[in-house]
């Protein structure tokens, strides 16, 4: 253990990690965890479906950022993890609101939002928040889907559709039989009508965007990221050859990618 005050302390920042409690626009508490460097500039780390702030990738990220000396929080939005609220499938752009309000107490805390960062449904958010709000210029969309209309009938069966019409409802059962979540005609079509083509092409010029995917995504093709290179007007696009949908062997890889977008950004805007 290194002395208080010592050539080691001065030159590392020392890291903690806070918990956070913001309330969205329902009233419910969202619940996260700054790393806190001391760095004016923030990054905000957004999970995806049926995920929480402590999915593999979010944690890697944060500690990556942590490391460079940026702080990071990571949060849980409503209905997951550790935040108030019940779960809710789709609602994209409830979540791109819970996001405005975890960016709007860091910007009362007098904190700078370098840059929002969304995983595989969270990549989605942040492309949606950066079409609504243009107060963050720095978005990076890891893994996310394009069109929402595909990926339904993989996850659920091909009589899904039939099946919600009849009953209004679908419950989604786990391996060991019991209902992990519902999912409603009204939810189902709150997902087929978030149209991210039509968002982004909203999405500013002065917004730099980055879209990572891996090649081997078995959840949701890597075509997927070359639309969103076509559509988006200041894009780059990074694939990761071999890596999955969780970048499961490639986690490395994929911070280095995060932090070389985040750091050029950092060093372009000062």
């Amino acid at each position: 253990m290194s002395q208080a005050g010592s050539t080691h302390d001065a030159q590392k920042p020392v890291i903690q990690q806070q918990k956070v409690i913001i309330p969205n626009n329902h009233g419910e508490k969202l619940m996260g965890l700054l790393h806190e460097t001391g760095s004016e500039e923030i990054v905000i780390l957004c999970h995806g479906f049926r995920s929480t702030k402590e999915n593999n990738t979010m944690v890697n990220l944060a500690a990556a950022l942590e490391n460079e000396g940026i702080s990071a929080f990571r949060f849980d939005f409503a209905g997951n993890g550790e935040s108030e609220g019940s779960f809710q499938y789709g609602g994209y752009w409830r979540e791109a609101d819970d996001l405005h309000a975890v960016i709007q107490h860091f910007l009362g805390e007098k904190r700078v939002i370098h840059a929002i960062l969304g995983h595989s449904k969270g990549g989605g958010v942040v492309l949606l928040y950066a079409s609504k709000y243009h107060d963050v210029h720095v978005v990076l969309n890891v893994s996310g889907r394009y069109n929402l209309k595909t990926g339904i009938e993989e996850r659920f069966g091909k009589d899904f559709f039939e099946r919600i019409k009849k009953d209004g409802y679908v419950d989604v059962k786990n391996k060991t039989g019991s209902v992990d979540y519902r999912v409603t005609e009204e939810s189902l079509m709150d997902r087929l009508n978030t149209d991210m083509h039509e968002a982004c092409l909203k999405i500013e010029k002065d917004c730099r965007v980055l879209t990572i995917h891996g090649s081997a995504d078995e959840i949701i093709p890597v075509e997927d990221a070359i639309e969103f290179d076509k559509i988006i007007p200041n894009h780059k696009c990074h694939i990761i050859e071999g890596a999955d949908h969780g970048y499961s062997s490639h986690q490395a890889e994929l911070a280095k990618v995060v932090l070389n977008f985040v750091r050029t950004a950092l060093q372009e805007g000062k």
